[in-house]
């Protein structure tokens, strides 16, 4: 179907068009600014096989994309003005959406699993609200290692050490349209918090993946590598991505009393409660963002909940009504934005209409605490319950499903079959 048409920024000669991949990676073109006007009217087509391929743009065999229907294309279609990019003069960019050639929406989209769900919010009379943190490295292009030896968490003076870059990735990021709260060293050398503004839950999300690309670009313009890899280091802190969740009706937050949580936002506590085992793969889908997922490592290892806790699962702030909401802390920096919204809303979703009740709230050491129920912690564990999972097939659907538990599969099965430096350096001399 025809596409809406959205107006370019003054003196705009290429747009910069993309799409999250299966792994909430942007892709897609530069197209000429001639070339828009018709780009918005019947869309750009590229290769379907831009969702059914991996990190490193590996394709495999999969039910519903494969070498015997031979990778059709499909049609991208912006949803939104583009922005101009303040470091490349007369560059826009926008983020888009898919659909087939029929013009129906495709099953392995990743977005349209979110779709789906902020729809069923908006029947329940809700509109999702998803504020974003993204922890990442700033590492030396050339040694990949940080250029700092020591760590300075919330450090002022480490913060002007780095605002040559990271002053420019907050800035420009936010010239471009995607709204930056701050920013922080984090807990590690060349490690780095931004904080992202609560907005409605698509629009959060194709925030997160367009903020990915945003910074990975400027970060190497500045002379450093941006990673979002999980654990990059296996003695330093690993890269989180922590999402505040609320829901709101008629411009009020459902889930506040007098500035506490109430019944709603406990009842979606519970339904998160219940799922985040099963779901566990849509926050780190490979077998390095389970070695993040550590006791001690601030990191969640149960679903624990609790208030301000940064041990739990599920931490809840509060403050005024505007400001209360549950912060979900197990997914990893790389997650696909739209399959861990999609399933952590699912879940809480559930959890209302089904009048859930959390377990008993954890107030100390979540990493102790017995009676929460643990989450994987390997990619074996988080694979066998994503694939047993019916509630996982229902949200993103049978063929979305399929694939991205088979890329996990493939991910987990091509580092079983990897003899490591480590294992060379340990066993080699003394065998």
């Amino acid at each position: 179907m025809a596409g809406k048409q959205y107006k370019l920024p003054d003196g705009t000669h290429t747009v910069v068009l993309g799409i999250g991949d299966l792994n909430g990676m942007m892709r897609g073109k530069r197209i000429p600014s001639t070339h828009w006007k018709a780009t918005c009217e019947s869309g750009n087509a590229l290769s379907i096989a831009l969702f059914a391929i991996d990190m490193t743009s590996d394709v495999w065999e999969t039910p519903y994309v494969n070498f015997g229907n031979g990778y059709p294309d499909m049609h991208m279609f912006p949803i939104m003005e583009p922005v101009s990019l303040p470091w490349e003069p007369g560059v826009a960019m926008c983020v888009g959406r898919a659909e087939g050639m029929d013009h129906k929406p495709i099953p392995i989209d990743p977005r349209n699993a979110l779709v789906r769900q902020v729809e069923r919010a908006s029947k329940m009379g809700y509109t999702v609200k998803v504020g974003t943190e993204l922890e990442f490295y700033l590492l030396d292009p050339e040694t990949r290692r940080p250029r700092d030896s020591d760590i300075q968490v919330y450090s002022l003076v480490r913060a002007a050490e780095m605002e040559h870059v990271l002053g420019a990735i907050r800035q420009q990021i936010n010239e471009a349209g995607i709204p930056i709260e701050q920013s922080n060293p984090e807990y590690a050398p060349g490690q780095v918090e931004v904080n992202i503004r609560y907005d409605e839950a698509l629009v959060g999300a194709d925030r997160v993946v367009m903020f990915r690309s945003l910074v990975k670009q400027l970060a190497s313009a500045h002379g450093y590598l941006a990673t979002f890899m999980p654990k990059p280091f296996i003695d330093l802190s690993g890269s989180g991505f922590h999402c505040h969740y609320s829901l709101w009706k008629d411009g009020k937050n459902a889930f506040a009393e007098n500035g506490k949580l109430n019944q709603t936002g406990r009842h979606f506590v519970a339904g998160l409660q219940k799922r985040m085992g099963e779901t566990a793969l849509c926050g780190s889908a490979t077998p390095n963002g389970f070695r993040r997922r550590q006791p001690y490592t601030f990191c969640p290892i149960n679903n624990s909940w609790g208030p301000d806790n940064r041990t739990v699962g599920i931490r809840i702030i509060e403050g005024n009504d505007n400001a209360v909401r549950a912060e979900k802390r197990d997914a990893g920096a790389d997650a696909n934005p739209y399959l861990l919204l999609a399933t952590d809303i699912a879940a809480g979703l559930d959890g209302i209409e089904q009048g859930m009740q959390p377990s008993e709230m954890c107030t100390g050491n979540a990493y102790e605490e017995a009676d929460a129920q643990p989450i994987p912690t390997d990619i074996h564990d988080a694979i066998a319950q994503a694939r047993a999972s019916q509630f996982m097939k229902d949200v993103l659907g049978p063929e979305m499903h399929e694939i991205y538990v088979q890329q996990s599969e493939r991910e987990a099965g091509f580092f079983a079959n990897q003899v490591t430096q480590v294992e060379t350096d340990r066993y080699i001399g003394n065998f």
